[in-house]
């Protein structure tokens, strides 16, 4: 009877981390919530970092260069997210006047029409005009009574909320200003032997992430002022903080787009009140949205990180379809990195005797 293999050193090793692996990846699963203001930390002082070692390089005060790059980069976000505030001021006054102006077109002109096909529709007019009074012409004080009844509803939510919202600029704040050293203890981990090949598929890795970002930033720029014309040109009054949202919103695949749309169709239907508004919208929306899926990104984003054009259409709808929403975020920056590690293993596969064979 033969006895049982002892496994040898390289399988205990590789045994050894694979169960590193599937503990971490448990790990990580069960400090999910507690993580994510670590993690948005993390992409945060990895995006900033270099403007933070530009500024110490002129001999700048690391600390005051860390809370420059932060406080702008916190008045940044905050002013377009702030781009709302003059569309929602606007639109809520119109809306609260147009909707039953609206829905009595309506029953005058569609009504009619469906009813020659045995369809009879007829809208509530005096209770349309109900409901807007009820909800949009609400003053300062129920909406703060709303808000609060909320907040007891949803208390945890709240209070998680806020708390990520504190703790994601202090995280942000000590990575910053860590970053150096951190970045030398990440290196020291790596066995000698290991960390020419290892340091150098890291640079390389993070020269093609710089390339991105610096990519998807001329993207959002170029659609927030075609945007932003496209709109002007069809005599939008909210044509520049709709078309300046809806291009830096686009940060965030497909949804900073839908909200940008969302917004200018209500636009468009309050200012024009005719189908004038929704069909300039959906002009200047199709087109936009073609030049940036089709030649935008792929040449700004795709060339950058060595992708083509259609490896860039493929990575987005493959990451969606696997991951959903978060594959959409993270397709490109995740695909930039396969691309390099693919560039290793074919370097590594031409130079082997296998190929020379």
């Amino acid at each position: 009877m033969r006895g049982r293999m002892t496994p040898t050193p390289a399988q205990r090793r590789g045994l050894a981390w694979a169960a590193i692996a599937v503990a971490a990846t448990l790990l990580l699963w069960l400090l999910a919530p507690v993580l994510t203001p670590f993690v948005v930390g993390a992409v945060l002082a990895y995006a900033l970092h270099p403007a933070v070692e530009r500024l110490a390089a002129r001999r700048v005060p690391r600390l005051a260069a860390v809370l420059l790059v932060e406080v702008l980069f916190i008045v940044v976000l905050a002013a377009v997210l702030l781009l709302i505030v003059p569309i929602i001021s606007k639109e809520l006054p119109m809306l609260r006047e147009q909707i039953p102006v609206l829905a009595d077109k309506l029953n005058r002109s569609v009504a009619p029409w469906l009813a020659q096909f045995g369809i009879h529709v007829q809208l509530d007019i005096p209770g349309i005009k109900a409901f807007v009074l009820k909800y949009l012409d609400a003053n300062l004080e129920d909406g703060l009574a709303a808000a609060l009844s909320s907040a007891r509803i949803g208390g945890s939510i709240v209070l998680a909320l806020i708390g990520n919202l504190v703790l994601v600029p202090v995280v942000l704040f000590y990575l910053l200003d860590d970053w150096p050293r951190l970045v030398a203890h990440v290196h020291s981990l790596v066995p000698p032997r290991m960390r020419e090949g290892v340091v150098g598929f890291l640079d390389e890795c993070d020269a093609v992430l710089g390339q991105y970002l610096r990519g998807q930033l001329l993207v959002m720029l170029s659609m927030a002022a075609f945007y932003s014309i496209g709109l002007t040109l069809f005599g939008f009054d909210l044509a520049l903080p709709v078309g300046v949202f809806t291009g830096l919103a686009m940060i965030i695949p497909y949804l900073g787009f839908g909200l940008g749309l969302v917004l200018a169709l209500l636009a468009g239907l309050l200012q024009f009140a005719s189908w004038y508004g929704l069909v300039a919208v959906a002009v200047v929306f199709g087109v936009g949205q073609l030049v940036e899926s089709l030649w935008l990104t792929p040449r700004l984003v795709g060339e950058r990180i060595g992708m083509n054009p259609l490896m860039v259409i493929f990575a987005l709808l493959a990451f969606g379809h696997l991951f959903g929403f978060v594959g959409v975020l993270i397709a490109l920056p995740v695909s930039a990195l396969l691309v390099v590690a693919v560039r290793r293993v074919r370097a590594a596969y031409l130079a082997s005797p296998l190929y020379g064979g």
